[in-house]
């Protein structure tokens, strides 16, 4: 089977596909905005990845989310919740982690299907 692999830099790719399953890199929000903010563009560029993979947020399997203080917990869930209120909601893990920036308050980890 081959692996394609999208927006790949010296580091790593922002997706990978390999068969059906498609792999996203953690997304992550701009440094510094709220959490609701830095959700809703994390779930946009995790909407713009899958495209591009051939899939969409109906296909998503999984997703993990780190949050960098669990007190964010409600305001990022009424972000989530809305965002995936049109479709099947996927397995779900959500923990509290240092993040790679001090700025950044959550990110998302997605699995999918091929659409």
């Amino acid at each position: 089977m081959t692996i394609t692999r999208i927006e790949t830099g010296p580091r790593m790719s922002e997706a990978v596909f390999h068969g059906d399953t498609v792999y996203l890199a953690g997304q992550v929000g701009t440094p510094g905005d709220s959490v609701t903010h830095q959700t809703q563009e994390t779930l946009a560029e995790i909407e713009r990845l899958l495209a591009l993979a051939g899939s969409n947020k109906a296909h998503i399997l999984r997703a993990t989310i780190w949050l960098a203080d669990m007190a964010d917990f409600a305001e990022m869930n009424a972000v989530w919740d809305s965002w995936i209120a049109d479709v099947a909601a996927p397995t779900r893990a959500t923990g509290e982690a240092k993040l790679a920036d001090p700025g950044y308050k959550v990110e998302i980890i997605i699995t999918a299907a091929r659409a």
